[in-house]
């Protein structure tokens, strides 16, 4: 079960988070078990492996604003990482970055459970 205490020891900024919440604790730890299974974190690793670096710009750019949005700092800084070179379209090896961030997401499931 997600909590409050869970995420701070995640190293997520939930004041923040419920701040845009508007205090609502019940609803931010519902949009945050909804964003653990964004279907972006998947496109985002298929649009790595498969080279298509438009889809795999817009499906980080997707999770860094909702990752920004619930304050989930740790994954939030990962896609800051992943999305700013994809947004000029750089080629280079992703695969690292996207695997950091995968884990990152699992850890936090775990925890959470």
């Amino acid at each position: 079960m997600i909590t409050i205490g869970s995420l701070k020891a995640f190293g997520a900024n939930t004041e923040e988070g419920l701040a845009r919440c508007m205090g609502n604790q019940a609803l931010y730890l519902k949009l945050v078990g909804v964003m653990l299974a964004d279907k972006n974190f998947d496109k985002l690793r298929s649009a790595i492996e498969s080279g298509n670096l438009d889809e795999a710009f817009e499906a980080a750019h997707a999770l860094k604003g909702a990752l920004g949005n619930l304050a989930l700092t740790p994954l939030f800084d990962m896609a800051v990482k992943i999305t700013e070179p994809l947004r000029n379209r750089t080629a280079m090896d992703y695969s690292g970055m996207v695997s950091e961030l995968l884990t990152l997401r699992d850890k936090l499931s775990e925890l959470c459970a």
